[in-house]
Parts: C-alpha cells; sequence; structure tokens
C-alpha cells in the first residue's frame, strides 16, 4: 500500500471504509459470470415453452399451415389469412359475443372486488379470515370451479333449480340451455371464480395509503363514502390499471364454453377463442394457421387496450 492510499485509509471511519469494501465485493459479484451459468438452466426453459412458442405462433399466421397436410404446412400466403377473417362472418359473430362477455365479466368484477375489498379493510378483527375466504375460489382448479357450476345450473336435479322449485318457482330457466341465460350464466360463473385475486390486488392498494390522510378528511367532514370517492379511488388508479390488464384475457375465454356451453345453445356463447380452437384442433383441416392469424388479432387488440390503460393510469 503507497503512502497516498495509508493517508486516504486513515482519514476515512471505519464505516465508510466497510461501505467501500461492501460496494466492490456487490460489484465483483454483479460482473460475475458464473451467475449466468446457475439461470440458463431457467431462460432455456423460458425460451423454449414461452418465447418459440409466440415466435412460431407469429409465423403461422402468414401461412396456409394445416396440421393434415405436412408438405405445405409452411406455404407463406401473404395476408391471406387477416383477408379472409375480415371476411368470415362466423368470426366476427364470436368477436362480438367475446366483447358482450368481457363487458359482462370485467366490470363486474372490478366493482364486485372494490367493493369487497373497502369492507375487509375496514374490518378490525378478522381480515385475515375474510381474505381467506375470498381468495378461496382462486385456489381451485379452474376446470374443476367450472365443472361444479355446471352441476350446479342444472336444469332437472340442479342445486339451484331444484331450490327455485322448492321455493314455489315451477318453471325455473333452463340456465345453461336458453339463449337469453346462457351467456350471463356463464359470466356470473367467471366472475366468483377470478374475483378474489383482484380484490387481494385492491386490499394491497388500499393498505397503502397513508391512514393520517383519511384522518386529515375525517378531521375535515368528510364522511366514509367521501372518503373512499375523493381518496381511496385516486390513489388506486395505478391499481385499477393493473387489475385491468390482468382481466383482458377474458376476451380469449376457452375454457368456460367447453367445459359449460361448447358454444351454444344457438352459438350465443361462442366466443372467439372457443372459434379459434375449433379451427385449429376440431373442424375440417384443423388450420392451424388461420387461427394463428385469429390470435394474433386478438392478442394485438388487448395489447393496444392495455397501453391504453396505462397512459390512462399515468394522467
Amino acid at each position: 500500500m503507497t503512502q497516498a492510499s495509508e493517508s486516504l485509509a486513515g482519514s476515512q471511519s471505519p464505516a465508510a471504509l466497510w461501505r467501500g469494501w461492501r460496494a466492490r465485493r456487490g460489484e465483483r459479484r454483479r460482473n460475475n459470470p458464473l451467475g449466468y451459468l446457475f439461470i440458463a438452466p431457467a431462460m432455456i426453459l423460458y425460451t423454449v415453452f414461452n418465447i418459440w412458442p409466440i415466435v412460431r405462433g407469429l409465423l403461422m399466421a402468414f401461412t396456409d399451415y394445416r396440421f393434415i397436410y405436412p408438405d405445405t404446412r409452411w406455404d407463406f400466403n401473404g395476408l391471406d389469412n387477416f383477408v379472409e377473417m375480415a371476411e368470415d362472418r362466423a368470426a366476427q359473430e364470436a368477436l362480438l359475443v367475446a366483447v358482450k362477455y368481457f363487458f359482462m365479466v370485467v366490470p363486474v368484477t372490478i366493482v364486485l372486488a372494490l367493493i369487497v375489498a373497502v369492507l375487509i379493510s375496514r374490518v378490525r378483527y378478522g381480515s385475515g379470515f375474510y381474505r381467506w375466504v375470498v381468495y378461496l375460489p382462486s385456489i381451485l382448479p379452474v376446470a374443476v370451479s367450472f365443472l361444479m357450476f355446471r352441476e350446479m345450473y342444472g336444469d332437472k336435479f340442479g342445486f339451484i333449480n331444484t331450490n327455485l322449485r322448492n321455493w314455489g318457482i315451477e318453471n325455473p330457466p333452463n340456465w345453461l340451455g336458453q339463449v337469453s341465460t346462457a351467456l350471463p350464466a356463464v359470466a356470473a360463473a367467471h366472475v366468483w371464480i377470478i374475483f378474489g385475486f383482484p380484490t387481494l390486488l385492491f386490499l394491497i392498494g388500499i393498505y397503502n395509503i397513508s391512514q393520517e390522510i383519511y384522518e386529515a378528511a375525517s378531521l375535515d367532514g368528510a364522511n366514509a363514502l367521501q372518503q373512499v370517492r375523493y381518496i381511496t379511488l385516486p390513489l388506486l388508479k395505478p391499481t385499477f390499471a393493473l387489475v385491468m390488464v390482468l382481466l383482458l384475457g377474458v376476451l380469449g375465454t376457452t375454457d368456460a364454453m367447453l367445459i359449460l356451453t361448447m358454444g351454444g345453445p344457438q352459438k350465443s356463447t361462442h366466443t372467439i377463442g372457443l372459434h379459434l380452437y375449433q379451427i385449429a384442433f376440431q373442424l375440417g383441416d384443423l388450420r392451424l394457421g388461420y387461427a394463428a392469424a385469429l390470435s394474433l388479432v386478438v392478442g394485438l387488440t388487448s395489447a393496444l387496450i392495455a397501453a391504453g390503460v396505462f397512459r390512462w393510469s399515468r394522467s
């Protein structure tokens, strides 16, 4: 050690020397190439099972990929799939059903989750139990939950109609068998299954709001509803955006329709997600290329909505 460095070290406090040594050690750790070796397996799996399917789907959207014709699977057809989509009345009707379903599920989920979150946040004792009860439907496998609702919606022996008959209603509706009730019934089941997680997100946002703000509002004479309107809702804007983006997947719902209605009755629950699933895996030539083009349009639509939501949250 040189005389200059010795004098510099002597002029520094032990705490400063310790912080400097920790900083240099952290820098060495960040620059250690061994770290890349440890994350390599996870990155390989992520690339194989996430990145590569997305890239393959994008390429497939511009081909006439048909599963039963291996010799012509990757024949490039330009924008033919998208031109066909513009003329495909079945796809347009399925997209309209998906939009209706989206507006049945998402606003109700957000409003219900917000109300429950506000109520739980004001509970002094037992809030942990209520959080567990609310989140319980999200823990169950989605297929199991929809199968449970299929039994509950049964026309003759379902839980709902059996109780309605016991209460004097002789002809209760066939919830999944009537055009007027099928889509709302599926939407109600979907809301029950997914609203627990948005509720917890809203709860986290509410708990992060300083109680001093509410106390100051109370001193100024604001009641509970005014506090929610002028304090809670504006400060939860980023949480609203996050919840909205997480719920965009409802636009491409497939599992609910497959389990509950298979798109019926009279295609009243035939969403765009179910439509592209049937084109790819059930109908005719198994046109994966056209199905990929449909999924690309749905994905781009969701991305544009997400961008608009995040821009609104920052305004």
